[in-house]
């Protein structure tokens, strides 16, 4: 199994990776799949299903996938441009791409969300469909996003080729066991492993450069969350509060008044700041999912700012690391809140940066196996329920939780040896298994748990 860091961290755009960004990327797969096609197209369909459907426009599903129809990329999103081109085909009913004719698609009419037909391959399906001068659907293709950004066909999902097909890498560990004893045989640390395997896809420049990008849009967004206020978009007049709380620790500062427990704002208001920027439709990484941006950037601020002899030559190792544990979790359960609750989304991405900070303070490979798996344990069971669908209540204070346990949970590994009663690899299977078990109501769908027992206008 591989799965490359730059695969698990990927920079995009707010509010979700699997709500927003992958409606984006399978619309730019449908036009390549209409550009390759000998058929004329005249028109454009669209249709959501399941959580795509529930939490969509919370979500900007139904934005995200206009766009995506339109040429737009996660990667390359320009907001500005971005409003420009919907307000044209809101006027035009049409729709201009390089590559192909300009093709009819009225957004009132040809983006439909089906609440009715969920798909069988995962709850956030979509339907794209190209129509000839009549009418008729002349190309149809669907697409799963499966979380984090991760986009498949039916076909794919079908084939199974969620799982790695490229040229074999030096240590293909699948499980945390296998990785444990590959650490122990090698006298390599997880991170050296990880990188050993990145090396030999991508070389080592690439690997250098693209996590510094990585750490430096991280540390962009939570900066911007701290120096932004004002209320997040739509229509819950959620106020933004990182800036006010980052400007009073900073006012507290040298005045030997504040408690040790002020150190769990401080990692608070550095996650809230990152979701803030999200919920605003703002330029984050997935790490894993945008719902759960916060809490890696959180924590890996937490040990540049406040843990003494950090360094910055260790973001590499913690971000290695980090992606070693988040891979042995997409592949062997879920990161999507739409399939497994937010147990998969802010639990993995405690669990992967518990392990991250174990790590880079020093941890032995079983130490930071064990705090991953203290992290994941005590997110087991818990729900995704956004009020009105929008990655605001609870996602945002949840993301600081989140950095405030995985802080908690390498410590407590680093106090031990390493020994444990709960292998992660059994609390990744519990989650899977606690996910396929959880009523769809609190699974990104907004019809169950503080969706429905807060107001929500």
């Amino acid at each position: 199994m591989f799965l490359s860091v730059f695969e698990m961290f990927k920079v995009g755009i707010g509010p979700s990776s699997s709500h927003t960004m992958g409606p984006m990327v399978a619309a730019a797969r449908f036009l390549d799949q209409m550009r390759a096609s000998p058929f004329h197209f005249a028109g454009l369909r669209a249709s959501l299903h399941g959580s795509l459907a529930f939490t969509g426009i919370g979500h900007a599903t139904d934005r995200a996938t206009i766009l995506g129809l339109a040429g737009f990329t996660p990667e390359s999103y320009d907001a500005e441009k971005a409003e420009a081109t919907l307000t044209q085909i809101t006027e035009t009913q049409t729709i201009t791409v390089d590559g192909l004719a300009p093709v009819q698609f009225n957004p009132k009419t040809d983006l439909i969300f089906d609440y009715d037909t969920p798909l069988g391959g995962h709850a956030n399906g979509m339907t794209l469909m190209a129509t000839d001068a009549q009418g008729d659907i002349t190309l149809r293709q669907v697409y799963y996003s499966i979380g984090g950004g991760f986009v498949m066909t039916e076909e794919e999902l079908a084939a199974g080729k969620d799982t790695d097909e490229g040229a074999p890498v030096p240590y293909p560990f699948k499980s945390a066991a296998e990785m444990l004893e590959m650490a122990k045989a090698s006298g390599k640390t997880i991170a050296g492993m990880k990188r050993a395997n990145e090396e030999s896809r991508g070389g080592a420049d690439n690997l250098k450069s693209g996590t510094k990008r990585l750490w430096q849009v991280m540390n962009d967004c939570i900066n911007r969350g701290l120096e932004t206020d004002g209320i997040l978009p739509g229509g819950l007049n959620v106020k933004r509060r990182a800036k006010g709380i980052h400007e009073a620790l900073l006012a507290e500062r040298g005045m030997n008044q504040s408690a040790p427990h002020t150190i769990n704002d401080w990692m608070s208001t550095y996650a809230m700041a990152v979701n803030e920027e999200n919920a605003a439709g703002g330029q984050v990484v997935t790490a894993p999912t945008n719902g759960a941006a916060g809490v890696m950037p959180a924590t890996l601020r937490y040990y540049l700012d406040h843990v003494p002899g950090a360094s910055e030559s260790h973001i590499e190792d913690f971000l290695l690391t980090a992606a070693a544990i988040g891979g042995l979790v997409k592949f062997n359960a879920s990161i999507s809140g739409a399939e497994a609750g937010c147990q998969a989304e802010v639990g993995s991405a405690a669990a992967m940066s518990a392990g991250a900070l174990c790590a880079v303070m020093g941890g032995t490979p079983e130490q930071v196996e064990n705090a991953a798996e203290i992290a994941l344990e005590h997110h087991l069971g818990m729900t995704c329920d956004p009020v009105r669908g929008l990655v605001q209540v609870p996602c945002i204070e949840r993301n600081g939780l989140g950095a405030i346990k995985a802080v908690s949970a390498a410590s407590l590994a680093l106090r031990g040896d390493g020994t444990h009663l709960v292998p992660l690899d059994a609390c990744i299977e519990t989650m899977r298994q606690t996910g396929a078990d959880m009523s769809e109501k609190y699974k990104e769908t907004s019809l169950g748990g503080l969706a429905v027992n807060v107001p929500n206008c």
